[in-house]
């Protein structure tokens, strides 16, 4: 009895509080619909200065943002005919105003015709002038009007840092221009290409990145290109909160590469190699050599690869183990290796020749 006597006076006690609470001469309850009136206007009018900044990038990077559709051609197995059918689809964004289109390799792989679709639905047939397996990069051309061009501002990737905003812009399952949020979650990350070389430096976020965004672009909270949406980390296939992206340094470096050669243009020193696989199953650290190329730095260098003496037994040659301090594990950390260097650059190679260490001075060469 005494518990609902007390109950009951809490309750008057409210009622009574909130029938005489007045905020200069507006009662509470009144005061309550006069926001709820005024809440559509406000919101409208309203925006925080992070929802502004979205709204800002994501209107200028829009209209650079394609969609890439890649194509195939197959024969009917039962009247031969041939017909082209959809084979996959992804995100490129627009370079430069002569019409060049940067996106992943993957998303064009295989591809026998690429069409790319701009910010306006108009639609052109795309040409691939240059790919980078080994960076998972490809660099296509449209014939499109320079006034439907927009290229997105370039930034540098080296200024990121963890917890950074980034924003990634795409087609996730052939939903045209889609914006996703999220910061730098980890840097100098690395993933594998489509040619199972490793890509180094590469950028990990949060932003969701689903299947259709590949090759799209990530930005900062300046609107500028920081990387290239290529990859997700996730057991279902879909967006877990793990997306990878590379960094525009790379970037930057390749495509001038593929525009002007339509490979990547890494210096060489004229060895061919033997497989990886063969030299871990005989438990060899390094790069083998199999052959020195005719007239190749190498050669000129005094370096040798195997050979057979007149019984036909294998004699091992030169095994590379260092390039300038460099530790060489396998051909990916050689060819890496090389990256960093130029043709006309002069590098220390040390090698393993049956046991007795060889250093050569070796100047690279433009490939042929």
């Amino acid at each position: 009895m005494i518990i609902k006597v007390r109950i009951n006076s809490l309750c008057n006690l409210i009622l009574l509080s909130i029938s005489f609470v007045c905020l200069n001469g507006l009662c509470f309850s009144d005061f309550l619909y006069a926001s709820d009136a005024l809440a559509p206007s406000n919101y409208l009018s309203f925006k925080t200065e992070d929802e502004k900044n979205n709204i800002e990038i994501f209107e200028k990077a829009s209209r650079s943002v394609v969609y890439v559709t890649n194509r195939e051609y197959r024969r009917d197995y039962f009247s031969f005919n041939i017909y082209e059918r959809p084979s996959g689809s992804g995100t490129g964004f627009v370079w430069d105003k002569k019409g060049t289109i940067v996106t992943n390799f993957h998303v064009v792989q295989n591809a026998d015709r690429v069409t790319i679709t701009l910010y306006d639905q108009s639609q052109y047939n795309a040409k691939v002038i240059g790919v980078a397996p080994e960076k998972d990069i490809a660099v296509l051309w449209i014939d499109a009007p320079e006034s439907k061009l927009d290229p997105l501002p370039v930034g540098d990737s080296s200024m990121l840092k963890v917890g950074r905003k980034v924003l990634a812009i795409g087609n996730p399952f052939g939903l045209d221009t889609s914006l996703t949020v999220g910061v730098v979650s980890a840097l100098g990350r690395e993933i594998k290409s489509v040619t199972r070389r490793v890509i180094h430096g590469v950028i990990q976020t949060d932003a969701a990145i689903n299947p259709g965004n590949s090759g799209g672009p990530l930005l900062n909270s300046l609107g500028q290109l920081v990387g290239i949406n290529a990859a997700i980390y996730s057991p279902s296939g879909a967006n877990v909160g793990i997306g990878f992206a590379i960094p525009v340094n790379i970037v930057k470096e390749i495509v001038p590469q593929l525009i002007k050669h339509g490979k990547l243009y890494r210096a060489v020193i004229g060895i061919e190699m033997v497989p990886d696989n063969w030299s871990k199953q005989y438990g060899i650290k390094g790069v083998v050599v199999s052959r020195v190329l005719k007239g190749m730095p190498a050669q000129r260098a005094g370096m040798i690869g195997i050979r057979q003496d007149p019984r036909g037994k294998i004699i091992m040659g030169d095994v590379i183990t260092d390039i300038n301090k460099i530790k060489i594990v396998d051909s990916d950390t050689m060819l890496s290796a090389l990256e960093e260097f130029k043709p006309g650059d002069t590098v220390s190679v040390i090698t393993n020749r049956r046991g007795k260490k060889k250093t050569f001075k070796i100047k690279l060469q433009a490939p042929k």
